[in-house]
């Protein structure tokens, strides 16, 4: 198990993962409050058209995946409290960006090769270009975030008092909203956009199970996304078999588990 240590690329794997798992579990937990976890889903299959756009174009798929990810989510982050009530206008435009991924893909070479990276993550072939992205994404990330935290939860519980309060729910939307399309396209690098749900809102239902207090869920849902990434790299190195079956087994499994020793959902105050 000490070998896995040895090669550069597995250490760029569990550096990525990590990273991307620590983004996860907090902004997934906010997800889940605002009840945006269809519009988290949504951004990885637009971000499916960024990627493959950004083959043809010649650039690295994860810029292009986070430069629409980030245009889409503005335009969610308009809609302000609105989006949880659009599902059907969403579910038309990530089915779109899917089909015009396909057909960027079908203009460039090595169709099959590529399609597979995208849609199921390539951790294992995260570059050290790649990596200093996302260590810089994720820092500016959560430094955003902890600006917002509170205006943010208050935003999420009580969006009308907050409001009265002097809260612009329509920057914080758009703020957060950059900040998950973020998240999502980190996400990906670690099991691919058709898998994204996985590792953005597994941990974080799972912590919501576990206890009713907000920083406690938080810190957990983190824990347990840096935990679940780690044992599916190790299993994957183990069984040679793909690092986002492991994810998402885990991920149901621990979920499971929760739903038998826990009672049903807490209500966060």
């Amino acid at each position: 198990m000490i070998d896995i240590f040895a090669y550069e690329f597995m250490q760029h794997a569990l550096l990525g993962g990590t990273v991307a798992a620590i983004l996860a579990g907090v902004v997934g937990y906010f997800i889940i409050i605002r009840s945006l976890s269809f519009a988290a889903h949504a951004l990885g299959h637009i971000g499916f058209a960024g990627a493959s756009g950004a083959l043809l174009l010649g650039l690295s798929p994860m810029t292009g995946q986070l430069l629409l990810s980030l245009i889409a989510a503005i335009s969610m982050g308009a809609l302000g409290e609105r989006i949880s009530r659009n599902d059907m206008i969403i579910g038309i435009i990530l089915s779109f960006c899917l089909g015009l991924g396909t057909l960027f893909l079908h203009f460039y070479g090595g169709y099959a090769g590529q399609a597979m990276i995208i849609l199921f993550g390539n951790l294992l072939g995260v570059s050290n270009h790649d990596l200093k992205l996302m260590i810089w994404l994720m820092i500016s990330s959560l430094f955003a975030i902890a600006i917002i935290a509170k205006k943010l939860l208050f935003a999420s519980f009580e969006p009308e008092l907050a409001e009265a309060k002097g809260i612009s729910l329509f920057w914080i939307s758009i703020i957060f909203a950059i900040i998950m399309a973020t998240a999502v396209t980190l996400a990906s690098q670690v099991v691919g956009v058709i898998l994204v749900f996985t590792l953005m809102i597994g941990p974080p239902s799972i912590a919501i199970q576990m206890t009713q207090q907000f920083w406690t869920g938080i810190l957990l849902s983190t824990i347990l996304s840096i935990v679940i990434v780690w044992t599916g790299l190790f299993l994957a190195y183990i069984t040679d078999w793909p690092i986002s079956f492991w994810i998402s087994a885990l991920v149901f499994a621990v979920f499971l588990l929760s739903l038998i020793k826990i009672s049903p959902l807490h209500t966060l105050k």
